[in-house]
């Protein structure tokens, strides 16, 4: 069992690496769950969280201060981009940066969303020719989108209300739009807020769950959604959210520290970070 007290006993010096997050609403998950890494591995970093209306200023700070990391979340992920020196592949794949790696000065973007999308469908052993409905169009549909086209997927329709960014986000990836459905594919994933804690709900109809043999929910709290419950009681593979969110994480983790910490470690990780302080 690993010992949570340290996490609150570190105190950084001159020589520890910052690294950072930069949100329009700043959370608390992303700085419990690396925070929770570097004291477990004796690593001299700390992480924390900002907000700023010049993300502009604050990627130049970044880069003048020696801030080793930077997860970017809405609304700078894409704004992000003409300020770094360069883009990995997975951020190239849906024009999107949430992590940014400050090499001596040499900003790079990554997406370990979509990295951990694509993970994820590849150690479920989801074969690329399962169809596949996705519902939402925004920046994570945006993300599990791009994974499927990259993995192979091509029996895939983007199901949103909203035509507009739908069916951009369809053709984008050569894929189909609709705005309801009531196909039954092998795969549904809910990339919306549907069934959070405050949207509560279903977002596919309880048909379309039981003829699922694999259900992916993005959303990570509540860590069981009513979605992934239903699909469970039908028997499907469930992928809930807190994998995606702890896998993101992971990536994020290894490029600030070159550092790829245990399977056991990142779960734990991923439970401190969505506790409140003090369980």
């Amino acid at each position: 069992m690993h010992d949570t007290s340290t996490v609150e006993a570190f105190l950084p010096t001159r020589d520890t690496m910052l690294c950072i997050s930069l949100a329009a609403r700043p959370r608390n998950i992303g700085t419990r769950f690396h925070n929770f890494l570097y004291r477990q591995l004796d690593l001299d970093y700390l992480y924390t969280a900002f907000t700023t209306d010049d993300v502009t200023a604050a990627i130049a700070g970044v880069r003048a201060l020696g801030i080793r990391g930077c997860s970017v979340s809405m609304p700078f992920k894409e704004a992000v981009i003409p300020l770094l020196d360069a883009i990995d592949d997975s951020a190239a794949a849906i024009e999107s940066v949430n992590t940014i790696v400050n090499d001596h000065g040499t900003l790079i973007g990554y997406n370990t969303d979509y990295l951990a999308i694509r993970a994820l469908l590849a150690s479920n052993q989801i074969p690329a020719s399962t169809s596949v409905v996705v519902r939402g169009s925004g920046g994570m549909a945006k993300a599990v989108t791009a994974a499927l086209r990259d993995s192979g997927f091509s029996d895939v329709t983007i199901v949103a209300r909203n035509e507009t960014t739908g069916a951009a986000l369809a053709r984008s990836y050569g894929y189909h739009w609709a705005g309801t459905s009531d196909q039954q594919p092998g795969l549904l994933i809910n990339a919306t807020p549907l069934g959070m804690e405050h949207q509560p709900g279903l977002p596919f109809t309880s048909e379309q769950v039981a003829a699922a043999r694999w259900v992916l929910d993005v959303i990570a709290m509540p860590a069981k959604t009513a979605l992934l419950d239903l699909a469970d009681r039908h028997g499907a593979t469930t992928i809930p959210g807190t994998e995606v969110i702890a896998l993101q994480a992971a990536e994020q983790f290894i490029r600030y520290t070159g550092i790829e910490p245990p399977a056991e470690l990142i779960a734990a990780a991923s439970r401190f970070s969505r506790e409140e302080p003090g369980q």
